[in-house]
């Protein structure tokens, strides 16, 4: 049987993943071009930066979370074998789908935050073209937000299908009786 407290604790590191990549989102660094008259050239002023730390915050709570769930279910590695049926078959499919998500998810968190925190250093004269004032584009901590949320609904059903295929709980216990050998 799935522990209960198990799934809460991860439900909870992964929301609170999610969130920090929503705050991600809606805290991207922007940049305006400023003139500076008494030198005579153009150069680019960036804002916070915050958005960089929720990303790593979001980035490390996701990996602790899938750490969890992959230390707890032994990752298919280690441990005796599943028993066979339609739960084993489901927690395999789970367990694919739960990793492709959790990389897509972390690609994104983790582009996302390089690529905010790097702020273009050119300057240019009042005659050239004005400096590229380069910005992360929106939606990337979005995506990352929204893997984050598909990686923990998927962690959660195969943290369910695994315990089920590893026998779980029986509510009558072992049997009682003695085993019928052959009889001859």
């Amino acid at each position: 049987m799935a522990s209960k407290l198990l799934m809460v604790i991860v439900f909870v590191l992964d929301l609170v993943a999610f969130g920090l990549a929503v705050a991600a989102e809606q805290r991207r660094s922007t940049a305006k071009i400023i003139n500076d008259s008494d030198m005579d050239y153009n150069y680019c002023f960036y804002d916070s930066d915050i958005a960089t730390g929720y990303g790593v915050g979001a980035f490390l709570f996701l990996a602790i979370s899938q750490g969890i769930i992959m230390v707890v279910s032994r990752c298919f590695c280690c441990g005796k074998a599943l028993n066979p049926g339609g739960s084993r078959a489901c927690a395999v499919i789970l367990f694919i789908i739960c990793w492709l998500t959790f990389l897509i998810a972390e690609l994104c968190l983790f582009a996302g935050s390089v690529r905010n925190a790097y702020h273009t250093r050119y300057r240019t004269f009042y005659g050239d073209s004005p400096p590229s004032c380069q910005t992360l584009r929106k939606g990337v901590f979005g995506a990352g937000a929204a893997f984050i949320l598909f990686t923990g609904i998927v962690s959660e059903f195969y943290y369910v299908s695994y315990s089920e295929a590893r026998g779980g709980y029986n509510p009558y216990g072992p049997e009682a009786g003695l085993g019928m050998g052959t009889y001859k």
